[in-house]
């Protein structure tokens, strides 16, 4: 599937936009990784191209504010900002919303906010994402990278020196019911597994439809590669709908 892509500005906030020439399904507004701290929409580039050919969707990539010198809510503020252009462009198409690492945490908190909102999102769709800023669960501790500590440091970065306005972590919310359908993945040997499992059990829990995959042998920062976590992803995309049921 052939792809044009080409660079936005929208309300100040830079972003890439990435679409199927032929035809596409629906919208994707992806906040790229890198512990809130790094990366970029330019070094996710080869990343957001292929989730575009592999779902079929247009994807709108977002070059966030990063901290330490923009700590949250700032890069929350700007994924909500194109996902709210996205939405005005898309008219009746589906829209979601999705994130790999901090992006993915991110992304999970743009969904709540657009459930505060009491608005509808096809669904989002999380990569590995880190939930807990003590990083507590047992999963860090056998893992080499992220490192507990260094994400620690990663999540105090983000966090500044308060709370901020809106979700920093999903995790603060009480009550996860009627954000949208989730799509979760994370790798055996990913340090975040836990916190990504046990987000997958609070939004069952609550009544959210959710298909979480754990896949073998894989480490942190699977995206970022060709392999299994983006084919998943493009198989899994096909079943965000508000209109299908999730299996």
């Amino acid at each position: 599937m052939s792809i044009s892509w080409g660079e936005l500005l929208i309300e100040e906030v830079p972003a890439r936009i990435y679409r199927p020439v032929d035809a596409w399904q629906g919208w994707l507004v992806w906040a790229h990784g890198g512990s809130w701290t790094r990366g970029s929409a330019a070094g996710w580039h080869e990343v957001c191209a292929d989730l575009a050919r592999l779902t079929g969707a247009t994807v709108v990539s977002v070059d966030y504010r990063l901290a330490p010198e923009h700590p949250h809510p700032a890069a929350l503020e700007d994924v909500l900002t194109v996902l709210e252009w996205v939405a005005n462009q898309a008219g009746d198409e589906d829209v979601s919303v999705g994130g790999d690492s901090a992006g993915g945490t991110i992304a999970a908190c743009a969904a709540l906010s657009w459930r505060d909102q009491g608005r509808q999102l096809a669904g989002q769709v999380l990569a590995y994402p880190p939930m807990d800023p003590e990083c507590g669960a047992a999963s860090y501790g056998s893992a080499v990278f992220p490192t507990r500590e260094g994400l620690r440091d990663s999540w105090q970065a983000y966090l500044g020196a308060g709370a901020g306005v809106g979700y920093s972590t999903p995790f603060e919310a009480d009550d996860l019911s009627g954000t949208a359908p989730a799509l979760l993945v994370v790798g055996e040997y990913d340090p975040v597994r836990d916190d990504v499992e046990e987000y997958a059990m609070r939004l069952l829990a609550d009544g959210v439809a959710v298909r979480l995959e754990v896949l073998p042998g894989v480490p942190h920062g699977a995206i970022l590669a060709p392999g299994p976590m983006r084919d998943w992803i493009g198989s899994a995309f096909l079943q965000l709908s508000p209109r299908k049921e999730m299996s």
